[in-house]
Order: C-alpha cells, then structure tokens, then sequence
C-alpha cells in the first residue's frame, strides 16, 4: 500500500435526506400526495492533483477515494501499478456550512515515475466534453495497454456469468437505500466475489474496483471477471484492458466502440447478462460457445 493510503473507506456523507413529494396516480379518487423525505446518494467533485498540479475533476460518491484516484490513473495509463504512488492524502478545504470537506486528493508520485505531461489536464476535460471517436481510439488504446487479454486462458461457464448481477446487486447497499448508484465487482473465473464498490459515476465505480486490485498486489487481472450493474461503454472497456483483464459482463448493453475494442484486442464482452439469458458480443469462445 503506498505510504498515506491507511485510511477509512468512507470520507464524507454517501447519502442525505431531502424533501419530496410522493404521489399516486392509480387511486380511483384521484392523485394521491404524500409529503415525505427521501433518501438520495451524494454527488459531491473530487479533484484529483498529482504533486500539487490538478489534473482532472470527476463527479462522484464519497469513499474510497485513494481505490478512485489510482484506478483512474491506472486505467488512463499514467501508472503501471499502485507501487508507483509513494504518497497520498486528502487536502482538506472549508464546505458551504463551514465545515472541512474531503473533495481533494494529492497524489506523490514514486521517485523515478514520470508526471502527467502538462497537456493531461486539457486531454481529459477534451475527452469527457467532446467524446471519442471510432478507429483512432481503439489504436491508441490498443497501444497504450500492457497487457495482452487475448493470450489470456481463462474459460468459464456461462452459468457462473449469469449468476454475477445477482452476486452483485446483493451487495449494492447504498442503491438499496437511494436506487441511484451504479455497481463494479471483481470476480475470480469461478464466479467468487473479491470486491464491489458503489457510485453515481459508473466509470468512477470501476476506477475504484481496480484501484483497490491495483493496491492488493492482483495487476494484472488474469483469470477474473469484471461485472458492471449499468451498460457497456467504450470508457469502462478500456478501463478493464488497461488492468488486464479478459472478461466484461454488463447488465445492460454494450456500445459498438466497445464491441470493436473488445474485437480488436481478445476480450470477451458479454451484455444483458440478466439470468437465464446473456448476449456475448466478443470472444464467446471462453465461455465454450457455438452458435446453433
């Protein structure tokens, strides 16, 4: 673990109360009103800066924040393991009530890793205002990933795959409280559950599932099971390629980028994965496959 990163799961409020209305539109005397308080996930920014310098800004729930800040430069490729940050903390800032916040993450990197270039900053906010784009991003990160999934021997049943939403949705407790956050879990190939973590960001939810990995010492992902509660985007498959690892299984569906990136490098992507039926869009041979 690097040095600063001893430190409570949960910095901050994950949910709050707040006024509403509910009302019922099936009572044959007409709408039902009821005014009662309901229970919402936090969304709170967290900056991420690395030696001082703000690198990007995201938009997420509070906790595991030092899992978030080294997943997401993992996943974006400016650090291969967790062991190349000597050093993180929170800086603490003054909220709107007076009171200190958690909002701030500082990352030191190890000596001899080189920062982001001074462009990263510009790159990001670039890449979440504007989108990607087709061919020209699969090339790069084709490029930029270390690890080869396609070599990658894992086979698993397709039962253990149906099985991981309901694995999953079993340990959302925030969303039990809120149905407002998505889910990440890592599972080993035989359909063990190793950690699942929670936000309104379902990006920020895989950053801190393989920051965690990344500080237990597991990169790369051989073997496991990425299972994301919400759909398949472009993002989240890059961001299990660049940990390495072979399978994506998602409750919703998949976009077409990340069919093609999953193509393209030897992962296999699996969508509607809502038990007995799946969908796989690439690489159903791990899952012993043939088409009837």
């Amino acid at each position: 673990m690097p040095n600063g990163a001893a430190y409570s799961r949960r910095m901050g409020r994950v949910t709050r109360r707040t006024p509403a209305h509910r009302i019922d539109l099936g009572d044959p005397e007409g709408p039902r009103v009821v005014a009662r308080p309901d229970t919402v996930a936090v969304e709170e920014p967290l900056e991420v800066r690395v030696g001082g310098t703000s690198l990007a800004v995201t938009m997420r729930t509070p906790g595991d924040d030092f899992d978030l800040a080294i997943g997401f430069l993992l996943t974006e490729g400016l650090i291969d393991a967790a062991s190349d940050v000597r050093h993180l903390m929170h800086c603490l800032d003054e909220g709107e009530d007076g009171r200190p916040t958690y909002n701030v993450v500082d990352v030191t990197l190890a000596e001899g890793v080189q920062p982001p270039p001074a462009s990263a900053a510009r790159d990001f906010y670039t890449t979440s205002s504007c989108g990607i784009c087709g061919k020209a991003s699969i090339d790069a990160i084709t490029t930029r990933s270390r690890y080869a999934v396609a070599q990658d021997p894992l086979r698993l049943s397709p039962d253990v795959v149906a099985g991981l939403p309901a694995a999953l949705r079993a340990q959302q407790k925030v969303f039990d409280r809120t149905g407002g956050l998505h889910a990440a879990g890592l599972f080993t190939g035989e359909g063990e559950l190793l950690a699942v973590r929670e936000d309104v960001g379902r990006h920020n939810a895989v950053d801190k599932v393989l920051g965690w990995a990344a500080r237990e010492g597991l990169l790369p992902l051989a073997g496991h099971v990425l299972a994301v509660s919400g759909r398949a985007s472009f993002e989240l498959t890059q961001k299990a390629l660049m940990a390495g690892v072979p399978v994506l299984a998602a409750v919703s569906a998949p976009s077409s980028l990340a069919v093609e990136l999953a193509t393209e490098t030897g992962m296999t992507l699996v969508g509607f994965v809502r038990d007995p039926r799946m969908t796989v869009y690439a690489g159903a041979e791990r899952l012993g496959l043939t088409a009837g």
